[in-house]
């Protein structure tokens, strides 16, 4: 490997260091994934952030954790230790919504697993401190930002405390992190001492009763109460997600016996020439070379060709931890900004013209919902979209349809997709219908992704999502456009199963909606509770933390099964399942051979034929005179052709689901 290639990244270890002529470094980055230096991965962003201040930042990518020595490879930096999980929390990255372990870790090389501890920063921390002692280390990422505060621990299933408490590390940041680590970094170079860093906003630190707070203090809760009493547990959730404004959040404490945890207000988001700085670093926009035996790094292959151009999100879906994190102020990138992006991705040598993706969290949302949140800050009360659109939404696409135009007429560039998450009602409540003619004409790869997530209204409104006859509106208009366009390109819904609000009754309406609509999904989403969302609370305590009202929530694994089953009732292999939960709903009427039916009746069972006379199943092997087929090989068939969803069957069989719609 040629040095210089190396030197166009950040050190990654001893030799690299030497090779730029440094005795040791300012800061040592501790991650737990492979080191990509591209702009979609956190490690990324700051590092070159804090180079561009005039830092020298050292990466110490999955370290061996099983001893001190990894920690010790660059020696004693001189300001401190950064430590991140990585992208995601390391608990997700591990293991499925089953709890069982993942085979495979898309931000390691090669995608191998087990290449970061569980719980990492934790892990990280305690290493750092086996290494040299007393040295500060500021925690941050995704693994730190939710789990910042008290907080329920699926796979544990118990009431965790803060992770600040338990990594023994200084300081703590959360939300989006350059302007907080920037502030840090030169209040450390000025030799102020890492303990009496208190007042930056987006830091959580760790003080003794009587100590100054600098901000006025929101509220104040106790984590011996919060890990016994799920009500108020809760409560001081509810409160935490009201104070994650940068204009109207206050201080939060939690007490720890002696000691109390202090989170500060946020840190204000990156403003629009702010962000255009960020990205207009040196990134390498690719892993590290020294990957490259054991064939680079995974995660880089769904952003490779990708660009964000905004922050925060204003739908605040409630099993999303965007709000708890990046906030629900949105901020975007300029339009030269993007463009100037694109023309590095197309300069690139494996570029074949194609842009995957323009978008973000949301990717049509360029701005604040409203111009009150300019001087107010977002609504603690109420969500912008959900269940109706606010009426003081603004709702423009000008400025998206802009920027696709701009980066369209690159030369190079042969189509621009948008595969990030399109919010529906946003473009619902656009009454010009620019966006989303322009949508379906030139930005759909085939098919569109989109997030109904149900059907049912009880279950929408624990997600925080509109009702189920907004998307019917948008679906509707969808293939009428693309119908008078002369194309072919269907819709992919993603749907979730056990989520809280959902019991078989409401699995047993969307199983029927999804035959209705001649839609058999090849992936559902079991809902997975993780560290920092609304519904995330409400599986633990089963109490919706923003409204405190009462919500049915699923925990039995065996019923979350039957509740997956019924989303993907027409595989062979689910049908006892499915039975079993018609049974359990008291929709027996389900199961037969009617054409409303969702699952056939076992052999040897009486059920009533569609003219409602009783008939009994044959057991043996017979052939279906409508499709041809032996029932010996109805498995394996069922399995490649009803399984496939409406993208994959034929044009006639789309073509006649779509008129039946209509």
């Amino acid at each position: 490997m040629q040095q210089e290639d190396r030197n166009s990244f950040l050190p990654i270890c001893r030799a690299d260091m030497e090779a730029r002529g440094w005795d040791a470094p300012d800061f040592v980055y501790v991650t737990g994934d492979a080191y990509v230096d591209h702009p979609s991965f956190g490690v990324a962003i700051i590092s070159r952030v804090l180079e561009n201040a005039g830092f020298r930042v050292a990466i110490l990518a999955q370290p061996d954790y099983k001893s001190a020595d990894a920690f010790r490879s660059f020696g004693k930096p001189r300001l401190g230790f950064l430590v991140t999980a990585g992208n995601i929390d390391s608990m997700v990255a591990h293991y499925t919504a089953a709890k069982k372990k993942r085979s495979t870790d898309y931000y390691s090389p090669g995608g191998a697993a087990g290449k970061r501890p569980d719980r990492a920063v934790i892990v990280y921390c305690n290493r750092i401190r086996e290494a040299y002692g007393d040295i500060p280390i500021i925690i941050g990422g995704l693994e730190a930002s939710l789990r910042r505060f008290a907080h329920y621990d699926y796979w544990e299933d118990r009431i965790r405390r803060s992770v600040l408490v338990d990594a023994r590390a200084d300081l703590l940041t959360y939300g989006m992190g350059e302007k907080i680590l920037v502030r840090i970094a030169q209040l450390l170079d000025k030799g102020v001492p890492v303990r009496k860093i208190r007042d930056v906003r987006g830091t959580v630190y760790m003080a003794t009763p009587g100590d100054t707070i600098h901000y006025p203090v929101s509220a104040q809760f106790d984590f011996n109460e919060l890990k016994t009493d799920k009500r108020k547990y809760a409560q001081a959730f509810g409160v935490q997600y009201q104070n994650q404004d940068a204009i109207s959040g206050g201080a939060i404490i939690e007490h720890y016996d002696s000691k109390m945890l202090v989170q500060n207000p946020p840190m204000p988001p990156l403003e629009r020439e702010e962000l255009d700085k960020v990205y207009a670093l040196p990134y390498m926009r690719t892993w590290h070379p020294v990957y490259k035996e054991t064939g680079g790094v995974p995660a880089i292959e769904e952003v490779r060709f990708s660009i964000t151009h905004n922050r925060g999100c204003f739908g605040a879906c409630n099993f999303c931890a965007l709000a708890f994190h990046q906030g629900r102020t949105v901020r975007s990138r300029s339009i030269e900004s993007v463009v100037a992006e694109a023309k590095l991705i197309t300069a690139m040598p494996d570029f074949k013209g194609y842009i995957h993706d323009i978008g973000g969290p949301t990717a049509n949302f360029r701005g604040p919902a409203c111009d009150k949140q300019l001087e107010s800050g977002v609504c603690v009360k109420r969500k912008c979209l959900a269940p109706k659109p606010c009426p003081n939404l603004k709702v423009d696409h000008s400025e998206y349809i802009r920027l696709l135009q701009a980066v369209e007429a690159l030369p190079g560039v042969k189509k621009v997709f948008i595969r990030s998450g399109i919010r529906f009602d946003y473009l619902l409540a656009d009454k010009d219908e620019s966006f989303f003619k322009k949508l379906v004409r030139d930005h759909v790869s085939g098919q569109l992704k989109v997030a109904p997530e149900h059907c049912a209204d009880r279950v929408l409104d624990a997600m925080g999502k509109p009702h189920f006859e907004v998307y019917q509106r948008f679906r509707q208009r969808y293939f009428e456009l693309t119908k008078s366009m002369g194309k072919e390109q269907y819709l992919v819904p993603y749907l979730m199963s056990s989520h809280p609000g959902s019991d078989l009754a409401e699995a047993v309406e969307l199983a029927e909606c999804l035959k209705r609509d001649h839609y058999a999904p090849e992936q559902v989403q079991d809902y997975y509770p993780t560290p920092g969302t609304a519904s995330t609370v409400m599986y633990y305590t089963g109490i919706d933390p923003l409204t405190m009202k009462k919500v049915h929530v699923t925990t039995d694994y065996h019923e979350k099964q039957l509740q997956r089953a019924l989303l993907q009732f027409n595989r062979p292999q689910n049908a006892p399942l499915v039975r079993e939960a018609l049974r359990k709903a008291g929709r027996e009427d389900l199961i037969g051979n009617s054409p409303h039916a969702l699952v056939r009746p076992e052999r040897g069972k009486l059920t009533e034929n569609p003219q409602g006379a009783p008939k009994k199943s044959k057991n043996r092997a017979r052939t279906d005179k409508k499709s041809g087929r032996n029932d010996k090989k109805a498995p394996q068939r069922c399995e490649k052709i009803k399984e496939k969803p409406l993208r994959q069957q034929s044009r006639n069989t789309q073509r006649k689901a779509f008129d039946k719609r209509k």
